[in-house]
């Protein structure tokens, strides 16, 4: 299994690259956003992917960070979802968008995305929304970008990703945890963490852990 390619962009195309390592060119497949992101032909690049294998086809899929990689994987899960549709929703929503759509039970942000229609969407918040929780407290870890040094670099699943920083969602997943801790639903603390920090993006974690409890608390 291939888990993470460095190497050199070779070509880009409408949804794909094919990123050259020592001599190997590997045709990756991208969300448009994941594209965008990208720099041109000739430069180092590095994406997390996924290893699509059916009788009559290999595919790679290419992530930026290991949150949407693992959101692909979940998504694909889904009754009715393919690579396709995956690869649409995180183009639309991005990873954070996806949780925040799942966790909060917002199949109308699902559906956005192209060639979902309004039975999928519904299906893939019903059956991931207990499994949102645990792709947030993962952050947002990216590839880091290969140079000169690196580009003939595979690495398998698994490999330990270097972290200088701790990631973005790490408040959320504070945030995750203390409600699991006091009692919460999975489901629940989810849709909770993820609204409360849709309306405060900057907030840390004792606020969001506060305005989570207020949005749980039982209405009057």
């Amino acid at each position: 299994m291939i888990g993470k390619i460095s190497g050199r962009i070779e070509y880009r195309a409408t949804d794909h690259v094919l990123i050259d390592v020592r001599g190997v060119g590997y045709l990756v497949y991208c969300s448009e956003r994941t594209l965008a992101g990208l720099p041109g032909a000739g430069e180092a690049a590095a994406l997390y992917t996924d290893l699509l294998v059916r009788e009559d086809v290999l595919q790679l899929f290419g992530f930026p960070t290991l949150v949407e990689k693992e959101w692909h994987r979940l998504l694909t899960s889904v009754q009715g979802v393919g690579a396709k549709a995956s690869l649409a929703i995180l183009g639309t929503l991005g990873p954070d968008g996806v949780s925040r759509a799942i966790a909060i039970g917002d199949w109308n942000a699902v559906k956005a995305a192209k060639g979902v229609g309004p039975k999928i969407a519904q299906r893939v918040v019903l059956d991931l929304k207990d499994k949102a929780p645990g792709v947030m407290a993962m952050g947002g870890t990216p590839a880091a970008t290969a140079d000169a040094t690196d580009v003939d670099v595979i690495e398998p699943v698994g490999a330990p990703a270097a972290r200088a920083a701790p990631a973005p969602s790490s408040a959320q997943a504070e945030a995750l945890s203390a409600l699991a801790n006091l009692g919460y639903t999975p489901g629940d603390a989810a849709g909770a963490v993820a609204r409360a920090a849709g309306e405060a993006p900057e907030a840390d974690t004792p606020a969001l852990i506060r305005a989570a409890l207020k949005l749980l608390a039982p209405q009057s």
